[in-house]
């Protein structure tokens, strides 16, 4: 009997969850204002499927940002016989809510103890947060071209799209 429509399909959660967990860099794109993306390269910790990464408060990415929260992440890494990785089309905001920087400081003490905290209260930095809303999971022992395709409601829960699905209100075209 299959699952019910409001239940997360345990294998490609978990799946995308462990390449969460196995990495530490993400790149994060942008949307200049000529249109050209920019893609740079950040740390991050995730809370679920939930991203969190710093910027400059001054950067080209958080001005790029404000003006559009559209953001691409790419995360992944290669193995001697193939590569796994995830690719998401999600919304940034600033996290400005002190309560949640502090929950946000203590997952990043726990998983990466000889790492500073985030530190929003400078004029400095930015804390960011990144909620997907299409996940593309990468994992090419099953051949090129092949990614699965998911989307994500409620922030915490994916399902299977269809690789024809029209998914311009969500995010890019996924191919």
């Amino acid at each position: 009997m299959p699952a019910p429509a409001d239940k997360t399909p345990s294998e490609p959660k978990a799946r995308i969850l462990a390449i969460l967990d196995e990495n530490r860099i993400m790149t994060v794109a942008t949307v200049r204002p000529d249109g050209w993306p920019q893609a740079t390269m950040v740390g991050y910790v995730h809370d679920d499927l939930t991203l969190y990464f710093a910027v400059a408060r001054d950067s080209q990415k958080l001005a790029n940002i404000e003006r559009d929260p559209r953001i691409s992440i790419a995360i992944g890494k290669d193995s001697p016989d193939h590569i796994d990785g995830v690719s998401m089309a999600a919304r940034a905001a600033e996290v400005t809510d002190l309560e949640e920087v502090g929950r946000l400081n203590a997952l990043i003490i726990r998983r990466y103890p000889e790492q500073s905290v985030f530190a929003p209260r400078e004029a400095s930095s930015a804390v960011m947060r990144a909620t997907p809303t299409v996940i593309s999971l990468i994992d090419l022992s099953k051949g090129p071209g092949h990614p699965e395709l998911l989307e994500v409601a409620r922030e915490t829960f994916v399902h299977r799209m269809s690789h024809d699905k029209d998914v311009s209100s969500t995010g890019p075209s996924w191919s």
